[in-house]
This record gives structure tokens, sequence and C-alpha cells, in this order.
């Protein structure tokens, strides 16, 4: 049945994969994502939003965007894609203008003898606009608004010589209205100002042409069309109808975030990652297969099948792969190693133990005692997905998809795709008759040392939590000397990167950009060529002012991406990070207290707090910014790290299960020395993978897979040190028991190191 399942799940998964592509996000393709918010209105709420959408999507429909995402983001914000374009001052433009028309009638020139500006007689019934000529008009309340107008379309002029225009059909309500206001404007002379009739959008008089000499007072224009002529090109023609017909969004509407991502910048962090996948799965499985051999050659099989199944997954769910899940997917790899690991040290552990053994009853037995820990260890890392997608926003929801579905898949790549081809290999006669081909039949080369050696690490466990303060102390002074270098995400503003064919040193960057009246803006170098520029409130007339400033200095400049993170955006993102970490940390106590003990619990959240300060001042005294791809980082060491306390304390509960005579410390040392070969393995596995990250990726994956490697190292310290220090301290019974001699493998009741065959 096992088997009959593996094989369905890998079929499945195959036929999916070969015939639905995963949907990249635009991080990686390339685009623009703007984030729209309603402003606060008596009309703001969730209707009005929705109306919104369906306006803002007849304005991108009109785009000709290929492949556009428009969605509602709760009561009040709005999520645009738009895949392959790169000028977000075009399409923020088009998409935030409410569009306001109205038709006025002209009561008369609104200006003075001495040429200055007359303000209107009444602002409650009239006025004062100036025309395409400058001269200030006064206007009547309006006639006619957006909602009388029908359609509209931009034509040009063969025949005339008009050139471009633009035609305005009006509703049946609208059709009468537009006769009378150009039937009162017919009765003045040709040439007086009240024989014209002025069209307004967005509080600008785009057009006043005068009502054509040939209509009669009193009769107006019938037919409910007319045409807004001036000095349009094609462009400018066609965008004003699209404003038009799309109609006016209900509700005024601002960019709180703004994204654009070049393709190429894109194809980079692909090809990066494939190459970061590639190198660190060989390393990871050269390793694998050299500690387990056979099994460890099957395991990398599998390891294959997670991948596909991976693949898969994403995208019959049709999750967005983004950059950050990108490299969540390359850093699953190396966590899918972990479960394989734990059942074939559990695996070499009943080999050990049994009197008569043999491979297959020892890969069943460590199976069946490695549950509990795999189950554990990958709901907590499950917990911290869950509050990445549940807090974050953009890319990083999308790493806590990715990370969730990885989570799932090593486990079925495990527990059942491994296992089948394991426990096949291990009825072979000739595996049967040669058992140390499994690599199950030795202890291994950390095991071995730790079995002569046998060292009391928990003799003195305060020391090492003495040691631990210490360490924290020393990372968090960190944030008060060099301070958080906290990303746009959090503090709001815009960050854009260039790649110039000449390099710019940042200093005089600075100063041509202070020069240019942004003495705030913070410059950086990215990359060989590249450069990254922060300020806050940058505009787009801005953004064009630095893009030339940039370009002066080095030569050919591309835009290869342009962030924007408006301050109410930048107070949400930084106020949910705060909760996800503290939801993390309580979620996980929460989870120990129920699964362990209350004192398991409180030991392995001390030492997530101590993991966490100690990765926060190392980024700040590396100057590196705290951004959501760190917050994600965070979160994933938050869950990689209580993965080995929980390897530890399920190893402890099962000790204390079977021996209630021994002191507390001496047990947790056995449990340190027994659990120890499998954390150096799975790190080997995690930091393969995250190295060849660190290394090819570019800097905001280069970072993240830094994050981790000092996650990974310092989890692995605390989960052994810290955790199992405060655990003995927190026991309320730590000194019931006398102490008494034992060597690491001949235990009390005359068993050796192996567990039992049932859990603790």
């Amino acid at each position: 049945m096992r088997a009959l399942l593996a094989l369905a799940v890998i079929a499945g998964s195959l036929a999916i994969a070969l015939t639905t592509p995963v949907r990249l996000g635009l991080d990686l393709r390339g685009g623009t994502q703007i984030m729209l918010e309603t402003r606060a209105t008596p009309t703001a709420d969730a209707a009005a939003t929705a109306r919104a959408v369906e306006v803002l999507r007849g304005r991108i429909d009109a785009l000709g965007v290929a492949e556009p995402t428009l969605v509602r983001s709760g009561d009040h914000r709005i999520l645009v894609e738009l895949p392959g374009v790169h000028d977000p001052k075009k399409a923020a433009d088009v998409l935030g203008r409410t569009a306001q028309l109205t038709v006025h009638a002209v009561l008369g020139p609104a200006g003075t003898a001495d040429g200055a500006t007359s303000p209107p007689a009444d602002p409650a019934k009239e006025r004062v606009l100036p025309d395409d000529s400058g001269q200030p008009l006064r206007l009547r309340a309006a006639d006619l608004t957006g909602r009388d107008v029908e359609g509209a379309d931009a034509r040009f002029d063969q025949q005339g010589g008009a050139g471009w225009h633009v035609t305005v059909d009006f509703s049946k309500t609208g059709q009468d209205r537009w006769r009378q206001v150009t039937a009162r404007a017919a009765c003045h002379p040709a040439g007086d100002p009240q024989r014209r009739v002025a069209i307004v959008l967005d509080n600008k008089i785009i057009s006043a042409p005068q009502v054509d000499p040939s209509v009669p007072c009193g009769t107006g224009i019938p037919g409910g069309t007319t045409q807004i002529t001036g000095s349009f090109d094609d462009t400018e023609a066609r965008e004003l109808a699209l404003l038009i017909s799309g109609g006016a969004l209900p509700v005024p509407v601002e960019t709180v975030e703004q994204r654009t991502i070049g393709a190429t910048l894109g194809d980079a962090a692909i090809e990066a990652a494939v190459w970061a996948a590639a190198i660190g799965t060989a390393l990871t499985a050269l390793f694998i297969i050299a500690v387990y051999r056979l099994l460890g050659l099957l395991a990398t099989a599998a390891l294959a099948c997670y991948g596909l199944i991976s693949y898969a997954a994403l995208a019959a769910l049709g999750a967005t792969l983004t950059l950050p899940g990108l490299a969540g997917f390359v850093l699953a790899i190396g966590m899918a190693v972990d479960a394989n690991v734990l059942v074939f040290e559990r695996a070499r552990e009943e080999y050990a133990a049994r009197s008569r053994p043999n491979p297959r009853s020892a890969l069943a037995a460590g199976f069946r005692g490695a549950l509990s820990a795999i189950a554990d260890s990958n709901i907590t890392t499950l917990i911290a997905a869950g509050l990445m997608f549940a807090f974050a926003s953009g890319p990083v929801r999308g790493f806590g998809i990715t990370l969730a579905i990885g989570v799932l898949a090593s486990m079925v790549s495990a527990l059942v795709i491994s296992r089948v081809l394991a426990e096949y290999a291990a009825n072979r006669p000739a595996v049967f008759r040669r058992p140390r081909v499994t690599g199950i039949a030795s202890t291994g080369w950390v095991r071995d040392r730790l079995l002569r050696r046998d060292p009391f690490l928990m003799r003195r466990p305060r020391r090492w939590l003495a040691a631990s303060a210490a360490l924290a102390v020393v990372a968090a002074s960190g944030i008060l000397v060099r301070g958080l270098d906290l990303g746009i995400e959090f503090t709001g503003g815009r960050l854009i990167e260039y790649a110039t064919s000449t390099p710019v040193d940042p200093d005089r960057a600075r100063t041509a950009l202070t020069d240019a009246g942004f003495p705030r803006a913070v410059v950086q170098s990215s990359g060989d060529t590249g450069l990254t520029v922060r300020a806050e409130n940058l505009t787009n007339a801005d953004e064009a002012t630095v893009t030339d400033t940039v370009g002066a200095l080095g030569g050919e400049t591309r835009k290869i991406r342009d962030e924007l993170i408006g301050p109410s955006m930048g107070d949400e993102l930084r106020r949910n990070a705060l909760i996800a970490l503290s939801l993390a940390l309580g979620a996980q106590l929460l989870y120990l207290a129920v699964r362990f003990r209350w004192f398991f619990g409180t030991a392995a959240v001390v030492a997530l707090a101590h993991d966490v300060a100690i990765l926060i001042g190392a980024f700040a005294w590396l100057g590196k910014p705290i951004d959501g791809v760190f917050l994600a980082a965070l979160l994933t060491v938050i869950g990689y790290s209580v993965n080995d306390s929980v390897v530890l304390f399920d190893r402890v509960r099962e000790l204390l299960g079977r021996d209630r005579t021994t002191p507390l410390p001496r047990l947790t040392n056995r449990a340190i020395l027994q659990t120890l070969p499998r954390t150096v393995n799975t790190g080997m596995g995690a930091a393969f993978i995250l190295t060849a990250l660190a290394v090819l990726a570019d800097d905001t994956l280069a970072d993240f897979a830094l994050a981790l490697l000092i996650g990974l190292a310092v989890g692995t310290y605390s989960s052994v040190f810290t955790a199992a220090s405060l655990t003995i301290e927190l026991h309320p019974h730590r000194k019931a028991s006398r102490p008494r001699p034992s060597r690491f493998g001949r235990p009390a009741h005359g068993v050796t190191n192996g567990p039992s065959d049932r859990p603790g």
C-alpha cells in the first residue's frame, strides 16, 4: 500500500508538472505591482472598493497588459500586478486618477482690468479655472458628470485635418442635459466667452469649445455626442478616452506600495537560484551518500521526488513563486534531508542495540521511533510559515507558502517514498548478506568519537547559560551602537536600484544628489556596477531627477528595481512584523508546553529569544538591512531552531519514561550525545545549500542566506546548550536522584544507548 501510494503521488506530480506551469511573481518575470488604498471618505467602504476594482479593470484592459492581476485586499485596498510594465509612473497615473469628468456652462472671463484673477462671486454656485490657453474662466456649477457619459473613443480626423480628437457619447439622461447646456450657450453671439462650454477633468479644463454658429438659440446640440478637440497626440487622445470611458472611481485612491522589477533582475535571480540548488543539492547528496551509503543514495532519489512533488503542488494550487519563495524552495531541499537523517540515525541505534540485528527490522524501528520527532519538528516549522502568510505581505507571503509546501512534501518524501525504497533495498539478499553497505550497520564517525570520549556536557549548566547570555548581550549591543538599518518596508520611502555602465562611487553620488536637492538620500553600492538610492517622499518627478543625476555619473543607466512604500503601509508592515514575531514565540511555547511539559516549552522559547537577539544584533553590527526578507529568514530560523530543540526534548522525554532514577543532567547529557549526530548531519545538509545561495545569489538572497547561516549555527548551539541547560534549571525534580556513574552505551537496566521501540 505504501508503494502504491508513492507511485500514485509521483505519477500525479509528474502529470501536473508537465501540464501546468508555475506562475512566477513579478520579482522573477519583471513588471510593476501597485497597492492602492481608498482614502478615508464617508463613502469609502467595501462596496466602494469593489466598484473601484471594476473601474480599474476596465482601465487595465485598455492598457493592453498581458495577464494582469487585480484583486481586492481587505475592505480598502486593491492589489494590481502588471507584468512587463516597467514604467510605474504611467501605470500609477492611469490607475490612480479619479477621472472626475464634469461639464460646465461658461459665465465669462474671471480676469480683472489689472490682469488679476477675480474670485468667484458665489463659490457654492460657480468656480474659476484657467482654460488650455491660461485664461481664467468663471464656470457655473456642473451640468453633467462622469455618470452621464456612456463611452468615449479616440479618433483621427484625416479629412478635416483636425488631428486626434476624442468623441464622447452621453447616456440618455446626459443627452437631455447636454442639449440644454448647449442650447443656453447658443443664445450668446459668436466670440462671446459665454458661448463656450467647458469640459473639466480632475479640476482642469481640458477643452472649452464654442458652440458652433449653426446651432440656434434654445435648440442645442441633439444626439448626445460631442467632440473634445485640442493639440492631442495619439497617446494623449487614447489615454483621455480611456479615463473618460472607464468612468470615475467612486472614491479617491492613493498608491501606498509600488514595486517595479526589471526582467533582467528576475532572470539573474532564477539563474542564481538554479545554480545554488544544483550545487547545493549535489554537495548535500554526496555528503548523505558518503555518510549513509546505499540508504543515502536512496534518500537522494527520494529528494529528487521531493522536488517534483513541491513543484507540482505549487502549480496545482496556483501559488505564485516569488524571489524569497524561490529561496525557500532551494532551502527546503536542505531541510528535507532532516527527516531522513532522523530515521537513519534511529535505525543505527536500533541496529547496535539488537542481539541479532538485521537492516529491515532496524529500519522499521527507526521509522517508528523517529515519527514523533519528525511530526513535532515539522509542525513548528508550519507554524512559522503560517505566520508569514498571515502577517507578511508581497513576496514574503510567497515564501511562507513555498516553505509550507516544502515541509509537507518532505514528510511525504521521507515517510513514504524513502521508506519504500529503503525497505525494498533492505529485503534484497545481497544487501542482507552485506549489512554494512546500507550505512546503518555502523554508528558513524561522530557517534564513534562521542562513544569513546563520553563528555559530560551538562555537568555545569549554569556556565552554558552565562555564556549564552554574554553572547546575546554582545550581539544585541550592536543595536545600541550601530542601530538598525530598517528597510523601506518598515519605514516607508522609495528605493531605486540602478545598473550603470561604469562604476559609481557612492560618496560621489551622494554629493551629486545633495546638490540636486536630496540631502537625505541614502546611497549604497549594489554588486559590481550597481547603485541603490533610498529616500523618503520621493515622487515620480523626483525619481526622474535622481535617475538623471545617477546617469550623469555612471553613463548608460538602467533602472532594474523601484520600490515605493507609503508611510501608512510602512507602519502597518512594521507592526505586523512585531506581531508575527511575538506570535511565533508564543505559538511555539504553547505547542511545546502541550506536547511536552511547561519547562520544556519555556526553555525552548527562551532559547529562541536568544537566537532572535543574536541574529538581529549580528545584522546590526554588519550594517545589513532589516526588511521583509529578513523577517522571513528570522521566522524560518525560529522554526528551524525549534526543530533541534524538539528532537532533543523528544529524546529526553523518552529517556525519562524509561529511567526515573538517573539525575536529569545525566539523562539530558545522554540525550544530547545520542541526537548530536543527527544535528551535525542535518546542519551540514542545510549549510551546503545556504552557502551556495549566499555565494551565487544577488544581494537580497545573499543576505537572506547569510541570516539563515547565522541562525543555523546559533540555533544548533542554543538548542544543545541553552535550551538543555535551562531545562535542567527549570525542572522541579532536578536534584531528586543521586548521581551515579554511567557510560554512554551502558545505561541502567541493561540496555545500550539505543531507544526502545515505543515513543516515550
